[in-house]
């Protein structure tokens, strides 16, 4: 009776290594694919061009990047620019930390691949970087053919530019964050836009967005996908169960309050139980939890991503056979 036991034992664990070994695999098969698609693109460093300029070089500038230069801004406007000290400064802050373009380009060149992977339809766009006076509100700017980031946003989280910019904020403005607002800019093209503002409409939305991260920069920690620290990434798998629970039994799930953005949707420097915790949590656990329920729906529903983008957040959620982890 125990040999039978222990074969039954054995035979279960060769399943499980067996189809570990098949996902692990499936997963190497499509990365080589991935490898090999084409997403060359050119990326003209504008922050380089518009930092070494004078005054005699603007005509050619605005000729050949009118992008720059809205008709409605007199050519002093720009030319005060040029010799304004803080941008002056500013240029020289971001040659320091991006002296090459090689870094960046090798992170686009794979994020690029890797959505033209899974939605062909996708053109890849000509990519400028420049500056912005440290508008942080609009680091990325994605159209069909043009990217544009904003590298003074992404100079380091204890750079003194960002002095007096909330903690939880500049701990996204660094370098390695550059690639992960890319994939959220432009997962939003992809992403079938709720008709209701309901939380549960919301956390299906940003779920989305996160799972498709999870297909696009896969090499790339579940905490950085979501902007968290890894403490409070940790946090949030902790009590992901204590979380859902206050969704239930407060009756948040459908409720289309205005405020719950606010709460747990929105980025913050934490999320809104209006309870002692809520000074340990992390912001946007609205999203995380959106994240898990969307994860769960793939796991347990054979479904296209086409599909899956265009699925409603009350199907979602009812097939997705979602429960938090205790």
């Amino acid at each position: 009776m125990m040999r039978i036991l222990f074969k039954r034992k054995e035979i279960l664990l060769l399943l499980v290594f067996a189809i570990s070994y098949m996902g692990c695999d499936t997963k190497n098969e499509v990365e080589a694919d991935i490898d090999q698609i084409n997403a060359d693109f050119e990326l003209i460093r504008f922050d380089k061009i518009f930092g070494s300029a004078s005054a005699s070089d603007l005509p050619a500038l605005k000729q050949n990047y009118p992008l720059f230069f809205p008709k409605m801004y007199h050519d002093s406007v720009w030319k005060a620019k040029m010799n304004d000290t803080l941008q002056i400064q500013l240029n020289q802050a971001v040659l320091e930390v991006f002296p090459s373009e090689e870094k960046l380009e090798d992170e686009l060149h794979a994020l690029f691949q890797h959505i033209d992977y899974y939605f062909p339809e996708f053109k890849i766009p000509t990519v400028y970087t420049t500056t912005s006076d440290v508008d942080y509100r609009t680091r990325i700017i994605a159209t069909d053919s043009i990217l544009i980031i904003e590298l003074d946003t992404y100079l380091g989280s204890d750079h003194p530019f960002y002095q007096g910019i909330s903690k939880y904020i500049v701990n996204n403005m660094r370098p390695g964050m550059i690639a992960q607002d890319v994939a959220t800019a432009y997962s939003k093209r992809f992403i079938e836009v709720p008709r209701t503002r309901r939380l549960l409409d919301q956390m299906v939305y940003f779920g989305k967005q996160l799972y498709l991260k999870d297909l696009w920069v896969p090499r790339t920690p579940d905490h950085e996908k979501i902007g968290y620290s890894e403490a409070e990434f940790q946090w949030a798998l902790d009590n992901e169960q204590y979380i859902w629970r206050h969704f239930v039994e407060n009756e948040l799930i459908y409720s289309n309050e205005p405020k719950l953005s606010g709460r747990f949707i929105d980025p913050a420097p934490f999320s809104k139980f209006n309870l002692e915790i809520d000074n340990e949590s992390p912001g946007m656990v609205g999203r995380f939890i959106g994240w898990m329920i969307v994860r769960s729906y793939v796991k347990n529903n054979d479904v296209s991503l086409d599909q899956l983008m265009r699925i409603s957040p009350d199907e979602l959620y009812k097939n997705s056979k979602y429960k938090p982890r205790k």
